[in-house]
């Protein structure tokens, strides 16, 4: 696919709810002949989607890409930079015949290129970036490569994490996982993380003899077939990963040991939810790090103010290619409690939340003792609105706009109603 800039995208490098799938193990190449473009890559390498491939960038451009490969293999990807002054096509030609089957070319042309794209392809060349290029257009023609070629899916993470313990976050997380399986109809799984307190299998009225932790403690690698047999069914398009919830043993990990479990299910599994327990471990960090979007639950004190802040200052920084994570606030309007506003919540925050969900103690603990979601409760509450507007936002659907109610609605309502009533009332026979 032939690639280019507009002016839009020129002060927003990623479209907000663009999914950018990660690459697995590959080895990556580049030759670059401007040090803008040298740069790009370089950074590229130490974005998270591409945490698994080794890349390299030189100097040199195509020429300096021929007479390397003349004496050493060729990667998987090669990255060329075409300055314009040589004719792209005979130098794809030459590099053609120092190749080895099976790589894939990606290059990035300039404005003067006149070769046609057809032609490009003919030569073998994968992906046609029209410079100059930023590092999410790298990271983004690489990525392409695998999860439009490999034809399977490339499942989208979701990351939730309360700012502080107690705040609910397992509850959005399990409300969210729930509406986006029946209302977007996409197949996905939750993963509960919370190993030794998790609450998933309550909320969603499910006792597996297995989950999570047979999956990161097997011996084996984690497969397909295995995490099947792990799965609880929870909807027909919804299930659950669940924990353990044991004191038996501690639950100590390195930072990579979910890295297996959460690749097996991308290829798979359209929708992941992470519900990540609220602590500060190299796993959490490389979990919430990893995925494609983060959304923390907080709630309106000094505290949460002051944990929201520094996990997002974190997070930005941990991941400059993606969007900033989201959060919301949840438990607006607990009785004789003294809140922090939600206009100067967000103000510290410097960007406004996706959602403010307000305190309902009869409403939760209801839908907790029953095991059972917000929506099974009260389909029309607008907390279920406001979990279908996160989903929607979490899944790639961007915002939802209502329409606005009219002060009228409800009048003309009662008249058409009174109308109809009249239209129906049964004749008189003339005698």
């Amino acid at each position: 696919m032939m690639r280019g800039h507009s002016e839009e995208e020129a002060d927003d490098p990623r479209h907000p709810d663009e999914h950018i799938a990660p690459v697995p193990r590959i080895s990556v190449q580049a030759y670059c002949e401007t040090d803008k473009t040298l740069a790009a890559v370089t950074a590229a390498g130490e974005d998270r989607r591409l945490a698994k491939a080794h890349l390299t960038a030189k100097d040199g451009g195509l020429a300096a890409a021929i007479e390397a490969y003349e004496t050493m293999p060729t990667p998987n990807v090669i990255v060329i930079e075409s300055d314009g002054t040589r004719d792209i096509l005979e130098g794809l030609d030459d590099l053609a015949g120092v190749c080895d089957p099976g790589t894939r070319v990606v290059v990035i042309g300039n404005p003067n290129d006149t070769a046609p794209y057809r032609e490009l392809v003919r030569r073998g060349v994968n992906d046609y970036v029209v410079g100059p290029v930023e590092t999410i257009d790298v990271v983004r023609s690489i990525c392409s490569l695998f999860s439009a070629s490999e034809a399977i899916i490339t499942g989208r993470v979701i990351a939730v994490v309360g700012a502080k313990g107690g705040v609910g976050a397992s509850t959005v997380a399990h409300n969210v996982a729930w509406t986006i399986a029946r209302d977007l109809s996409l197949d996905s799984v939750v993963i509960d993380l919370d190993l030794a307190f998790g609450t998933a299998g309550l909320d969603y009225n499910q006792d597996p003899l297995q989950g999570i932790a047979n999956a990161v403690l097997s011996q084996d690698r984690p497969d397909t077939a295995l995490l099947e047999r792990l799965l609880a069914k929870c909807t027909d398009r919804l299930s659950l990963l669940a924990a353990p919830a044991t004191l038996d043993r501690v639950y100590d990990f390195g930072a990579e040991a979910f890295d297996a479990v959460f690749d097996t299910l991308r290829m798979t599994t359209p929708c992941i939810v992470l519900d990540v327990p609220h602590q500060w471990s190299g796993w959490t960090r490389r979990a919430l790090v990893s995925a494609d979007d983060i959304l923390i639950v907080a709630e309106p004190d000094l505290a949460n103010l002051r944990n929201t802040k520094n996990m997002l200052t974190v997070l930005k920084g941990a991941r400059p290619n993606d969007r900033p994570p989201l959060y919301c606030i949840n438990q607006v309007g607990m009785h004789k409690r003294q809140e922090i506003e939600v206009k100067a919540f967000a103000k510290t925050m410097e960007s406004q939340p996706i959602a403010v969900i307000p305190f309902d103690s009869k409403l939760f603990s209801t839908a907790t003792n029953n095991g059972q979601m917000i929506a099974e409760i009260s389909k029309s509450h607008r907390i279920t609105e406001t979990f279908q507007d996160i989903a929607n936002r979490l899944a790639g659907r961007g915002e939802v706009r209502k329409p606005k109610r009219s002060l009228l609605g409800p009048l003309l309502k009662k008249l058409k109603a009174k109308t109809a009533r009249r239209g129906q009332a049964p004749h008189r026979k003339a005698s």
